[in-house]
C-alpha cells in the first residue's frame, strides 16, 4: 500500500458536485419506483377518498406543494422624511341648546 508524504498529491477525485456511485443510483432506484406509482396515484386517491374524505383531501394538499409554489410573505419599509405644511386649519364648534336646536359658531 502506497504511503503519502506530506505536501504529495493524490489523484484529481471527484469532481466537484458529482455524485458518488451509490447515491447516484439510489436516486435513479427511487426516480424509477415513483415513476411507475404516477400512474396508480389517480386510482389510490379515488380510494382513499371513498373511505375517508379528510385523508384524501390531506393528501391531495402535501402533493400541491410539489406543483403549485408557496407564496412568501413579504415585509415593506419605508423610510421617508415625510415634511408637510399646514395651509388652513377650520374648527367648527356646536353648541346645542335645550330645546334641541344647534347654534354654529365658527
Amino acid at each position: 500500500m502506497a504511503r503519502f508524504e506530506k505536501g504529495q498529491k493524490g489523484g484529481p477525485g471527484r469532481p466537484k458536485g458529482k455524485l458518488n456511485r451509490s447515491t447516484e443510483q439510489m436516486k435513479l432506484t427511487i426516480a424509477r419506483a415513483i415513476n411507475h406509482q404516477l400512474d396508480n396515484i389517480q386510482a389510490d386517491m379515488d380510494n382513499i377518498r371513498k373511505e375517508n374524505p379528510a385523508k384524501a383531501l390531506e393528501l391531495a394538499i402535501k402533493l400541491m406543494e410539489y406543483t403549485i409554489p408557496k407564496l412568501k410573505s413579504m415585509d415593506m419599509k419605508m423610510d421617508a422624511d415625510i415634511t408637510a405644511k399646514i395651509e388652513k386649519l377650520e374648527i367648527e364648534v356646536i353648541n346645542t341648546t335645550k330645546d334641541g336646536s344647534k347654534d354654529k359658531d365658527k
